[in-house]
């Protein structure tokens, strides 16, 4: 077959002969006198020879009911230009063919415009491409991200994305399949906190190590979801627009900081409840944690005086070089980060413009930094010629860097066996900002030692912890005032 065939248009009708056969287009009704289509009795239909590979049967498409000849003349042409779109490729006309073919009666025509998307982006015209299907062909064609990126847009598509919408077509899917998604989100989130408050151990053994979906993931999730979207109706161009756009979640906001009061560390002890995700210490407290610290594990201590002092991420304490440490001029550069994608450190250059920072060190500071230079001279003595020349300020023992993992680990573990009210590694970034708030640091100054983009965000998150160190003085004017005693 070298062209589309041009098929015809006829009448029918439902009369049966004397023996109950119907008669079809022989109807003698259907005609009037004079040769012409009867106008009321039957009604239209085409027929048009679809193609087909070598060897495969005849198929000629049929379609009637038709009221008038006009429709089904559009409906045949319909059929012709969906043939069209092929342009001469047979293998492409035969796939078009299997899908006008497959089409029931009653149902609808492929669309036009969804077979030439379909063409455009090199997916086969006749096979329905899932959602899943397409996010794994995005992302396996994504370049030049980081592997931190790279791994969570994998992380999401695999956990989350594929399990709840891979199996929709990804012509069809709608908002309502993704607002379906983070509704059962949701409901695994109530799961996972019922479980969790079981009174059966087995029940809470079930999701050991478990937590629920927060805010902010769902925001990171729904984010990778409108992005991958977006390159399918800009770059695959297979939908005409993106149904993730109009997804309203709440607010990815962090959770505000909340200091470690004596009322909240009761409660902790009595309920072991925490007031927040995100808790700081006290200045006494984090004096106590330093104190146990250099007890009994010398070999960090250093690096977490650094942290709560300076308020630096862990990463970049871990990514300092020798050369961006100047004790002498008192003063460090922060400019490079080691982070772990899965299990493995990756170094890279800090988050933003504002992360790289040259930031002034106190005496207080320098003093423990000068022991831990002193102490790992001595580590390296012992080494001898087996240390490694890794350029790294802060190191183990035997030279090599710290793995991020490995010194939140032990960071946690030295906050249980202090018996301090507990707090992350993160959080001693939150205590250096209080504090140095606390002290009379203004809002910028703050800004510029964290490394944030903006000073909202600095001040968004710490004025309300700072009201907490304030509180303790509210009655101070009040207490110098000079009254009369009141009457009994």
């Amino acid at each position: 077959m070298n062209t589309i065939p041009e098929g015809s248009v006829y009448k029918r009708c439902g009369c049966k002969d004397a023996n109950g056969k119907m008669l079809n287009g022989k109807c003698p009704k259907l005609r009037r006198a004079g040769g012409g289509w009867h106008p009321t009795h039957g009604s239209w239909a085409y027929q048009i020879e679809l193609p087909t590979r070598p060897g495969e049967k005849r198929r000629p498409f049929r379609r009637g009911g038709f009221d008038g000849r006009d429709d089904a003349n559009a409906m045949r042409d319909h059929v012709k230009a969906l043939l069209d779109l092929a342009k001469g490729d047979w293998n492409v006309a035969f796939q078009i063919s299997d899908l006008i073919w497959n089409t029931g009666r009653g149902e609808a025509l492929p669309d036009p415009a969804t077979i030439t998307a379909r063409l455009r982006a090199g997916v086969p015209a006749s096979a329905a491409t899932t959602t899943g299907d397409y996010l794994t062909q995005w992302i396996d064609g994504r370049r030049g991200l980081s592997p931190h990126t790279m791994r969570s847009y994998r992380d999401h598509i695999t956990n989350y994305l594929v399990p709840h919408l891979g199996a929709v077509p990804i012509q069809a899917l709608a908002d309502r399949h993704i607002t379906a998604m983070f509704t059962n989100l949701d409901q695994r989130n109530a799961d996972i906190v019922a479980a969790k408050a079981s009174p059966d151990p087995a029940v809470r053994a079930t999701v050991n190590g478990v937590r629920p979906m927060g805010p902010a993931s769902m925001q990171r999730l729904l984010a990778t979801l409108r992005k991958a979207l977006n390159d399918c109706v800009r770059k695959a161009k297979l939908i005409p627009t993106n149904p993730a756009i109009g997804i309203e979640l709440p607010s990815g906001k962090p959770p505000t900081p909340k200091v470690w009061t004596p009322k909240a560390v009761e409660r902790w002890r009595t309920t072991g409840e925490r007031p927040s995700p995100v808790m700081v210490w006290t200045p006494a407290q984090a004096g106590e944690f330093l104190d146990h610290a250099e007890s009994h594990d010398i070999m960090l201590y250093a690096m977490f005086v650094l942290i709560l002092h300076r308020g630096l991420r862990r990463g970049e304490a871990i990514g300092l070089r020798d050369f961006d440490v100047d004790l002498d001029d008192a003063h460090l550069t922060v400019a490079e980060q080691i982070t772990a994608v899965g299990y493995k450190p990756v170094t890279k250059d800090v988050k933003s413009d504002a992360g790289e920072r040259v930031m002034p060190l106190g005496p207080s500071t320098i003093t423990v930094l000068r022991e831990y230079l002193t102490r790992r001279s001595g580590w390296q003595q012992v080494c001898g010629d087996d240390w490694p020349d890794t350029g790294r300020f802060f190191v183990r023992p035997d030279g090599q860097p710290w793995h991020p993992d490995t010194v939140s680990k032990r960071f946690d573990a030295l906050v249980d066996a202090s018996g301090l009210p507990p707090v992350r590694l993160h959080d001693l970034r939150h205590c250096a900002a209080t504090f140095l708030r606390a002290g009379g640091a203004d809002i910028k100054e703050v800004q510029e030692t964290l490394g944030h983009a903006n000073a909202a965000l600095t001040s968004d998150t710490y004025t309300s912890v700072l009201l907490e160190f304030q509180r303790a003085h509210a009655d101070t004017v009040g207490d110098l005032i000079p009254r009369k005693p009141r009457a009994a």
